[in-house]
């Protein structure tokens, strides 16, 4: 079990599951981009390629749509922020299902992030209320 600094007390579970949303993808991502970086027989590049960048531009951001959402202090603003960190939620989840139909040996592990992401769901959905 890893311990928390002092600083990490101060944020939301909200935030902190999207920090690690974000390593999980980051490292999903570089493993699966070796396995679909090669040409295919016909010369042409995997198309699923693209989707392991928009896992990690997607995870990316997360983070500073949350913390936007818990800093503004007009609820019409927050609502906008919650609902993009819903969107994103939402297409991250999609890209992952997509990968997973890839031809890449690494593909199991996108199970891993998407666990991750009802997790996030779920803890998103009492965050929306709280705010």
């Amino acid at each position: 079990m890893s311990t928390m600094s002092g600083t990490e007390f101060n944020y939301s579970p909200v935030y902190r599951k999207a920090i690690e949303i974000l390593h999980i993808s980051r490292h999903i991502s570089n493993y699966l981009i070796q396995d679909l970086s090669g040409l295919q027989a016909n010369g042409s590049e995997d198309k699923c390629i693209y989707f392991t960048g928009d896992i990690i531009q997607q995870s990316i951001s997360l983070v500073p749509n949350i913390l936007r959402a818990e800093s503004e202090p007009f609820a019409e603003e927050k609502h906008k922020y919650v609902a993009s960190v819903t969107r994103l939620t939402n297409k991250l989840y999609k890209n992952c299902e997509r990968l997973e139909s890839s031809n890449s040996n690494g593909r199991e592990f996108l199970r891993i992030l998407r666990f991750e992401l009802k997790k996030f769901r779920k803890l998103q959905r009492t965050w929306k209320l709280t705010l």
